[in-house]
C-alpha cells in the first residue's frame, strides 16, 4: 500500500511539473482549478418537502464559473435556476447548501486511472448559500453558463429560469494524502485556477 501511495504521490509531481494541474502546496489555486474545470457539481441542501423536512437532499445541477479556457473563470459558480425545481425550492426557506464538485467528471481521473474518492482524483466542497444574482451581473452569469451549457438558451421560458451564484463562505480542498484543507474565500478568490 505503501508503494502505491508513493508511485501516487510521484505520478502526481510529475504532472505538477508538466502544469496540468496545480501543486498540492495550493489549495486555493487547486480549488480554482477544480471548479473551473468541472461542468457541473452536487448541490446539497436541506429539504422542506413532505416526508423529508430537514434532511439533507443532493442534486446535480449544471455550473460554470466562466468560458471555458485558462482565463475565463472567476470563480463564482454561477446556475439556471427555475422554482420548479425541488432543490430551488429548499433553498427558497433555507438557502444554506454545499456544492461538491470533482475532477472525477473530467477525463483527468479515468486517464490516471484513479477512483473518485483517490485523493488524487480532486474534489472540493463549498459551503454557503444560493442566490439570485442582480442585473447588473446577469450578463455576466449568462455568458458563463450558456458558453457550457448552449442547450440552456432553449429552454422552455414559461419554466421561468433565473440566473443564481453560490456564495462561497467555507471551502475544503482534498486533493492530496493526509487530509482536507481549509481554504478561506479571501484566498480563493486572490488566484487565478
Amino acid at each position: 500500500m505503501a508503494g502505491l501511495a508513493f508511485f501516487c504521490a510521484a505520478a502526481l509531481l510529475v504532472l505538477v511539473a508538466r502544469g496540468a494541474i496545480p501543486p498540492p502546496d495550493e489549495a486555493a489555486r487547486m480549488a480554482r482549478f477544480v471548479l473551473h474545470n468541472c461542468d457541473w457539481g452536487a448541490l446539497a441542501t436541506l429539504s422542506a418537502q413532505e416526508g423529508l423536512r430537514g434532511q439533507p437532499f443532493a442534486n446535480i445541477f449544471s455550473l460554470s464559473d466562466g468560458p471555458p479556457g485558462p482565463l475565463g473563470g472567476s470563480g463564482v459558480p454561477y446556475l439556471y435556476l427555475t422554482d420548479m425545481e425541488i432543490s430551488v425550492q429548499d433553498l427558497e426557506i433555507n438557502s444554506n447548501a454545499s456544492l461538491t464538485v470533482s475532477l472525477a467528471q473530467t477525463p483527468y481521473c479515468k486517464k490516471h486511472k484513479y477512483d473518485p474518492q483517490n485523493p488524487l482524483c480532486a474534489h472540493i466542497i463549498f459551503c454557503g448559500s444560493i442566490v439570485k444574482v442582480n442585473d447588473s451581473e446577469a450578463g455576466l452569469a449568462k455568458k458563463a453558463l450558456f458558453s457550457r451549457h448552449p442547450e440552456m438558451e432553449s429552454w422552455p421560458k414559461d419554466h421561468n429560469w433565473f440566473f443564481a451564484k453560490f456564495n462561497i463562505t467555507n471551502i475544503w480542498v482534498l486533493d492530496y494524502f493526509g487530509g482536507l484543507k481549509i481554504v478561506t474565500p479571501e484566498e480563493y478568490y486572490s488566484v487565478k485556477p
